[in-house]
């Protein structure tokens, strides 16, 4: 008894330690991701500024045809808390109908806009609210927008929708430090042909599904090597 009694606590212990690595991995990635995207931001500080329209930051992409937007108060975003903002030119002369858009896609002065609600909270900062501490907030409040795609090395942020901003792990090692990433369904129905998207490649990448299985997913990117 007193041996099956041991062999018991052993197991739920090794239960609990267990749980508390998964815990740990969790937030494994969610703080690496916070190291990532600083080093994101300190490589390329001329394409960070203050967006006062969006109530967020802006990092714009070095062709300066694409931007992530984050916000810095959920609580006043006029529209998306996290959302990619592009050219709409280049869709339209692959054949897009901004008439046929649906779903979360804006068009609106030569701009497509994809993007998602994070909240209503107001949030609050020690001292002046900053880019880095604004993402912060992403991942301490709202953990399951944070994602990790192991394929590509990468960190980012989910846009709803199946579109993500992502960026690198180790800048060092990825030719791919930036990344925006858009669904292509809404765009097909709309009339594009997404591979005729100047400045856009239409590939295959491969994710991982709600159950961690690999899967093949068509997505439009936008690539860039900050070296």
């Amino acid at each position: 008894m007193k041996r099956q009694r041991l062999i018991t606590g052993v197991f739920i212990g090794g239960l609990f330690a267990l749980a508390f690595l998964s815990c740990g991995n969790l937030d494994v990635v969610g703080k690496d991701s916070v190291s990532a995207f600083d080093k994101l931001l300190k490589r390329i500080p001329q394409a960070l500024t203050f967006d006062e329209a969006n109530g967020g930051w802006s990092l714009s992409a070095p062709d300066n045809e694409a931007r992530f937007v984050w916000s810095r108060n959920y609580a006043e975003s006029p529209l998306y808390d996290v959302m990619l903002e592009f050219n709409a030119a280049p869709f339209i002369a692959a054949g897009l109908d901004v008439n046929r858009l649906g779903g979360t896609v804006r068009a609106a002065g030569g701009k497509l806009t994809v993007g998602t609600k994070l909240g209503d909270e107001t949030l609050t900062y020690n001292g002046e609210a900053a880019p880095l501490a604004s993402y912060e907030h992403i991942v301490k409040l709202k953990r399951k927008a944070i994602g990790y795609h192991g394929a590509m090395d990468h960190y980012g942020v989910n846009l709803g929708d199946g579109n993500v901003f992502e960026w690198a792990k180790d800048m060092a090692t990825n030719d791919k430090d930036m990344v925006f990433a858009l669904n292509p369904e809404p765009f097909i129905a709309a009339g594009v042909d997404p591979a005729k998207i100047e400045g856009w490649i239409f590939t295959t990448v491969t994710a991982d599904d709600a159950n961690g299985k690999p899967v093949q997913l068509e997505k439009i990117l936008k690539t860039f090597n900050l070296d």
